[in-house]
């Protein structure tokens, strides 16, 4: 009834509206609006996910012991769920990239090969190129898997198209002509662009890459970081708005964005580069603030701070969060003893999301701000950030953090 009661009142006061219908009073949470069901819609045909209205019963058979073989056997049976269903979809769509990431980083850490496999034939069914000319960083992302399999092959032809775009995009100092948004104008674009750059760097020696980093990150932070919060607001016209309790918009899956984004730049930062400190004491503030933020059952909700308006819990920001805290703790950033814990009750609660047949539920579709979905709700992204963070989490209870 206090579900109900609070829908009511934000339906009286225009926040719902004529979305009231949606509500199923027999639950204790909203079902996506007509508007967010159309996204939905969308997302499904375009073969991101689904969200069924009935996932099937949950999985009985995994442990949330944070002990490598349950958790190579909990990343297993989610990675082949996955790669079963899209392989026969992937593309180049940012959606599929963070997927793409996850698998790289599944055959690491099971050591096998088959996902690895399937990234090399994706990649060449693509001829290594990235979506279109003057790629934005959504259109970049999928340069981080071609980068990451040069990394094993050292194959040249692997990245002369990303080098070649990267050369192009390298002095516009907006995102594109005609066009004086910022080339990272959104802080989703922090996990999408700002590893290309640096792995860039890397693979060519050419410095120019990782100083693109350090200028357009300080940019976005500048534009977006809220320092009192220490998060990111998804961009600039989220930075006045507010949640039907009066507080700050902050997007869980957009503050995963940036912390598993400084993740997966920060290896590639020399350990001497006079900016690499920038970078974690904004993971280490980042994850104090998301610490405090978690609930009772160890996830986190869509909306950050009005977890009563999105009572579900949301997973793919929940990965991502667990990904760069154990992240976090590998690197010898983040204390164990004050974030190992949290890590603990998050990956417990991700496993009540995992179905039977291997599903992972509570991924909200594609947007830009909170939404409501369904419980089994499942897309590719969002697995993708499972994956990472189940294999860092591996590392982690596996390998000595470094000091």
């Amino acid at each position: 009834m206090k579900f109900q009661k609070k829908y009511l009142m934000l339906a009286s006061l225009g926040f719902v509206g004529s979305m009231l219908p949606a509500l199923a009073w027999t639950q204790n949470y909203p079902l996506p609006t007509p508007v967010m069901q159309a996204i939905i819609d969308k997302d499904t045909s375009r073969h991101f996910g689904d969200a069924p209205a009935d996932g099937g019963p949950l999985a009985t058979d995994l442990s949330a012991e944070l002990e490598p073989a349950a958790i190579e056997k909990f990343l297993r049976k989610v990675a082949d769920w996955q790669l079963a269903r899209s392989q026969a979809h992937f593309g180049r769509i940012w959606t599929s990239s963070v997927m793409y990431t996850g698998f790289m980083a599944a055959s690491e850490a099971t050591n096998d090969s088959k996902y690895k496999d399937a990234m090399l034939a994706m990649s060449q069914q693509h001829q290594w190129q990235l979506a279109k000319r003057l790629p934005n960083a959504d259109d970049q992302s999928v340069a981080q898997t071609y980068l990451d399999l040069y990394f094993l092959n050292k194959q040249p032809e692997f990245i002369a198209p990303t080098k070649g775009d990267l050369d192009t995009l390298i002095d516009l100092k907006t995102l594109k002509p005609g066009d004086d948004r910022l080339p990272w104008w959104w802080c989703d674009a922090l996990f999408m662009a700002p590893p290309v750059w640096a792995k860039m760097y890397v693979a060519t020696g050419e410095r120019k890459y990782l100083d693109y980093v350090h200028t357009q990150w300080k940019n976005t932070y500048d534009l977006l970081y809220d320092k009192q919060e220490h998060l990111y607001a998804r961009d600039v016209s989220y930075i006045n708005k507010t949640e039907p309790n009066g507080k700050k918009i902050f997007w869980s899956r957009g503050e995963g964005w940036v912390m598993g984004g400084i993740a997966r730049t920060l290896d590639y930062i020399p350990k001497d580069d006079p900016q690499r400190p920038f970078y974690i004491q904004q993971l280490r503030e980042m994850s104090a603030r998301i610490a405090q933020l978690q609930d009772e059952n160890g996830l986190w909700h869509a909306g950050l701070l009005d977890p009563a308006t999105y009572p579900l819990p949301e997973i793919s920001g929940s990965a991502l969060f667990v990904y760069g805290m154990a992240y976090g703790i590998n690197r010898g950033i983040l204390d164990p003893k004050e974030y190992q814990p949290v890590i603990a009750r998050a990956w417990k609660g991700i496993l009540k999301h995992v179905y039977a047949d291997g599903r992972l539920g509570g991924i909200q579709q594609t947007g830009a701000e909170p939404a409501f979905y369904r419980p089994a709700s499942s897309f590719d992204y969002g697995v993708g950030g499972f994956m990472l963070a189940a294999a860092e989490l591996k590392k982690m209870v596996t390998v000595k953090p470094a000091k």
